[in-house]
């Protein structure tokens, strides 16, 4: 979330921004709202003044014997607090537009990130190893693997749908192989701590990590879509403020802001969500913390199933492994103090490259254009696997720097030793990195025309000295 108080500094600055990222400017809305939560503010504390004023008044009056004066003044009273009550709903209200406004807002990139649309305006910073060459046409992960009699998705299909996958005997034990060589080389090379954390998670930690409330599409809920149109009808019907209705039919506020009006009144319902990346809880880790800036930089990586539901990628990536509502992946947290979050997205990338190259895998490094990067994303950098199946390279981890952006709707800050002032943390995020692709990537670069797959070397202890999958031992 973005500091308005950094909005009413830098109005311009917000809006080149936002148009950076091809969005519409905000500056002018979100700071007209913060002035009238300001003015309003101004009102309840006069109001507030004026009843301390009278309050004491009353005594002074009754004192003296001038009930009349009393009277009057007890009834000025009972009229401020009525207008307080009424007062500080409102501002209830403002703050809640205010705090939405914000929450809706993306991250700043950095200056020197470059200015573009969409993901063909990255700019590739570096390649890394050879690609193979092979004496036959390559083939793709998912025509090796059912070939094999290893990969099912028909299946999976009857189970779960579209878009999920069965891994059966070696390729089931390859892929948690790389998930373990992974997890070991971030614990015991790269100075990462292993947590284990919940994969159901609360709105708090979703919104602390910027899923909520914009992204909610794109996630999964652990409560049926019915039960949700049921609870909103239920909370509508019971909490619909009378006012509001009013409002809405004189045009004041639309039905946005009276459904989320209705909801604020009613009783509290718990909500779970399965996690899209092990970066929400980990992240959420520090939520409502204030740590020492000695402890700093703290580092944390975990193996955990993802669940995304790919809302808007209807007709991409349909065949295979590359695009999957469930999946492994393995990510690198970090959180610093102001002064070494850039020093550390550099570190936090290289230890992801560093899986590849010990997998001998050839990847690029990509910086993410504003148009394609991540919503709490200050910079980021995307690294790709080649595939020689699809004759290029995919995206296999994104490491971001996210600055203090999360860590405001967190309340994560650190304090430094002989300092008073307590500073938003800095987070970072990054894939360490995708199980299921760099399954993909050793499937197909390791591939033989017979169509076995060679184990890399790396992996070989992981998974009993296996050298080869489809053929001998």
């Amino acid at each position: 979330m973005i500091d308005i108080r950094w909005i009413r500094d830098n109005p311009n600055k917000l809006d080149e921004a936002l148009k950076a990222r091809g969005a519409g400017p905000a500056a002018i809305d979100l700071i007209k709202l913060d002035e009238k939560r300001r003015d309003h503010l101004k009102i309840l504390q006069d109001l507030q003044a004026r009843r301390n004023e009278a309050s004491k008044a009353i005594g002074k009056a009754k004192g003296s014997g001038d009930d009349a004066k009393a009277e009057e003044l007890i009834g000025e009273v009972a009229k401020i607090k009525s207008q307080l009550q009424a007062g500080e709903a409102e501002e209830r209200r403002i703050d809640a537009a205010l705090r939405d406004g914000l929450s809706r807002l993306p991250n700043v990139p950095l200056e020197d990130v470059p200015v573009g649309a969409d993901e063909g305006d990255n700019a590739e910073l570096r390649k890394v190893g050879e690609k193979p060459s092979f004496a036959f046409k390559p083939k793709e992960h998912y025509e090796l693997g059912e070939a094999l009699g290893l990969m099912d998705f028909e299946l999976a299909g009857k189970i779960s749908g579209s878009r999920f996958n069965v891994l059966r005997g070696e390729l089931a034990r390859l892929e948690r192989a790389l998930g373990q060589f992974m997890l070991d080389l971030h614990t015991g090379e790269h100075g990462y701590e292993e947590v284990q954390p919940p994969v159901l998670v609360r709105n708090d930690a979703m919104y602390g990590t910027s899923q909520l409330p914009k992204f909610g599409e794109d996630l999964f809920i652990g409560a049926s879509m019915t039960g949700r149109a049921q609870q909103t009808d239920d909370v509508l019907a019971q909490y619909t403020r009378p006012e509001d209705i009013e409002r809405l039919k004189s045009g004041e506020i639309e039905v946005r802001e009276l459904v989320a009006n209705a909801f604020e009144d009613a009783p509290t319902e718990e909500q779970f969500w399965l996690i899209p990346t092990a970066e929400v809880p980990l992240t959420n880790l520090v939520r409502e913390e204030t740590l020492s800036a000695e402890a700093l930089p703290r580092r944390m990586t975990a193996l955990t199933p993802c669940f995304r539901s790919e809302a808007g990628s209807a007709g991409r990536d349909t065949r295979g492994m590359l695009r999957q509502h469930q999946f492994n992946k393995v990510e690198l947290v970090s959180i610093t103090d102001e002064q070494s979050s850039l020093a550390e997205l550099e570190r936090m990338t290289a230890c992801a490259e560093e899986v590849l190259k010990r997998l001998g895998l050839p990847y690029r490094v990509v910086t993410l254009c504003t148009g394609d990067m991540g919503f709490a994303a200050r910079k980021t950098y995307d690294i790709e696997v080649w595939l020689p199946g699809q004759d290029t390279y995919r995206e296999i981890s994104s490491c971001s720097v996210c600055g203090d952006f999360q860590a405001r709707r967190m309340n994560a800050r650190y304090k430094a030793e002989g300092e008073k002032q307590q500073r938003f943390v800095h987070t970072l995020n990054g894939s360490g990195v995708a199980v299921g692709r760099a399954l993909i990537a050793v499937m197909e670069n390791y591939q033989q025309e017979d169509g076995s797959i060679l184990v890399p070397d790396v992996l070989k202890p992981y998974i009993g000295g296996v050298e080869r999958i489809g053929g001998s031992a």
